[in-house]
């Protein structure tokens, strides 16, 4: 039977909104299959547009020096980034954590095209929690209520990770939510370094460049700090786009 041309696979109301993932087919690209994630009006993720998901570890992973490396990813979403940081030679481990647990549902229920290569990885663990709570910001966010399952965090919470990748906000200037924010300053990157190894790199992907300030604060919590454009060819926009991949690391005695 063929498959529709348009499919709501899942919809159901989360904590930050209406969450819908559907599938459809592109006629103008010879009808290919694109997988799509929309919170309330948002289109929050297509799985035609990655790249810049999997640069975030491909920028990132490099740096690192040690060959059996865990890596902590804030955010799932479709699994690019999981995935690609399961594709490099350093990785041991990688743990995701996700805020909405209805995103780890489709990937459980292979309803993504990641679900079985991520699930089925013994080393990928996807954890349901609030990623901002794990990495040391206020666990209660005002309007933004503690995800369940937050026992989860302490887990978490105790390990020193090689690299910690970010993307969940569109951009630190553009947030999901505004309980967000206080991450994004120097007291909240530099809690967020006490979750590092020694020499571990965080990575951040945003859709916007990184406002003055940002930069600031991952210097004042950082020894280096670099940022990173990512050029591709965005086939639903049919123009050239660009992503931004902030990578930071620390000393030797971060």
């Amino acid at each position: 039977m063929a498959m529709a041309a348009f499919e709501e696979l899942d919809f159901g109301m989360t904590p930050l909104g209406e969450l819908s993932l559907r599938r459809r087919e592109v006629l103008s690209l010879d009808r290919a299959e694109v997988f799509e994630v929309k919170l309330a009006d948002q289109l929050l993720m297509s799985s035609i547009v990655n790249q810049a998901e999997i640069a975030l570890a491909e920028h990132a992973l490099p740096l690192l020096a040690s060959d059996e490396c865990n890596v902590l990813v804030g955010g799932l979403g479709l699994g690019y980034t999981a995935k690609a940081a399961l594709e490099s030679e350093k990785v041991a481990t990688v743990t995701v954590i996700e805020y909405l647990e209805r995103v780890i549902s489709w990937h459980r229920k292979k309803l993504v095209p990641l679900g079985p290569a991520l699930t089925q990885d013994a080393r990928c663990r996807l954890i349901h929690g609030d990623f901002f709570a794990v990495v040391g910001s206020p666990a209660e966010h005002d309007g933004f209520p503690p995800a369940p399952g937050q026992e989860t965090h302490a887990e978490v919470v105790s390990k020193r990770f090689h690299a910690i990748l970010l993307d969940i906000d569109h951009s630190p200037q553009c947030l999901l939510h505004e309980g967000h924010a206080e991450f994004y300053t120097l007291e909240g990157l530099s809690r967020l370094t006490d979750h590092l190894q020694p020499g571990g790199v965080f990575a951040l992907w945003s859709a916007d460049s990184p406002e003055e300030s940002l930069t600031e604060s991952l210097n004042g919590a950082f020894e280096n700090v670099c940022v990173r454009k990512v050029e591709f060819y965005n086939p639903l926009l049919d123009e050239q786009d660009v992503n931004y991949i902030i990578v930071a690391q620390c000393a030797t005695s971060c």
